[in-house]
């Protein structure tokens, strides 16, 4: 038996955003100052990462020090090098001869067409996410990562809704917990998986939803607004995990994103999700049993993300959008 938590940070982990609400778009880092042994999924066609390499099994580096999630596309990966700066002065990183060397690994969500294009974070963005990034409780919905963000885009832009940020925290019965921060920019709807009911998709003309599939099945889907998607995020957790055991905990809290997100994985989304093990517990735990517990805290965020969106850009939210 599993019990939700408040949407906190696991111990050792902050948390920042930097928000552009006029330009729509931000960027939210992940900072792992101590080191986290680190996995990641990639199953999405049209994925925008940084340093993924790294976390394969049998590769030297084992410990990642932060995870940017940014908007911006390809454009935004440069926030980055202010995340790299912000350890590089505090010492954080992989030892060297020549000092340590910060290792953030990174993913992106095309929110170019939203708000100003010519604006996308940058290595000061980065570095500002992380001066205020922070061990208390995450800011959701439309900052960050998640600012630009918008799902339901079958019939475009001008029909889709405001998609966003969202956290959430599950908790096993010997207190192990693994939080899900995911960053919601789906080409598809997002459903909530205890009822099925789309809670934010393609809007109808006057109120309601459509669904994806319907749209799809009528060959009317992917207009040129529909091809840059993606669902990104972290799931951390403080149980003992090696790389490999990080990689299939991303792998089977991808399930999360099935369940909230339809259609997922599609040839237009970059859906990428890394797994972190702090490791603070330090007993060994069921690896099948934590993955389910990451899967549901996935698709417990990804619903908190459309709902606590707010509209922005001219998109209007779930909140405003009449069922």
């Amino acid at each position: 038996m599993s019990r939700q938590k408040d949407p906190m940070p696991l111990p050792g982990l902050l948390v920042g955003h930097w928000t552009d609400a006029d330009a729509c778009t931000g960027c939210t880092v992940i900072l792992c100052p101590e080191g986290a042994t680190a996995g990641v999924a990639v199953l999405g066609g049209a994925p925008g990462t940084r340093e993924t390499d790294l976390l394969r099994p049998g590769f030297l580096v084992d410990r990642v020090h932060g995870v940017l999630l940014t908007g911006g596309s390809a454009f935004g990966l440069a926030a980055a090098d202010g995340v790299v700066r912000w350890l590089e002065e505090r010492g954080a990183g992989f030892p060297s001869s020549a000092g340590p060397v910060p290792i953030v690994v990174g993913a992106v969500v095309y929110d170019l067409t939203l708000g100003r294009s010519d604006v996308r974070p940058g290595p000061e963005a980065g570095y500002a996410a992380c001066q205020v990034a922070t061990a208390g409780p995450v800011a959701e919905g439309s900052v960050g990562a998640g600012a630009g963000a918008t799902v339901g885009k079958a019939l475009g832009l001008a029909r889709a809704t405001k998609g966003g940020i969202g956290v959430a925290c599950e908790e096993g019965s010997d207190g192990t917990r693994v939080v899900a921060v995911l960053a919601v920019n789906a080409f598809g709807e997002v459903v909530d998986p205890d009822t099925g009911q789309i809670v934010a998709g393609v809007r109808g003309p006057e109120r309601g939803y459509v669904p994806t599939l319907d749209v799809l099945r009528r060959s009317r889907g992917i207009s040129p607004l529909a091809r840059q998607n993606s669902t990104i995020g972290v799931v951390a957790t403080d149980a003992p995990l090696d790389k490999a055991a990080c990689s299939r905990l991303a792998t089977m809290a991808m399930a999360g994103m099935a369940r909230a997100v339809r259609p997922i994985w599609t040839q237009v989304d970059g859906d990428v999700l890394f797994a972190l093990s702090t490791g603070r517990r330090g007993e060994a735990v069921d690896l099948t049993a934590l993955g389910a517990l990451a899967a549901r805290a996935v698709e417990r965020a990804i619903v908190r993300a459309v709902t606590l969106a707010g509209s922005l850009g001219g998109v209007p939210a779930c909140s405003d959008w009449p069922r």
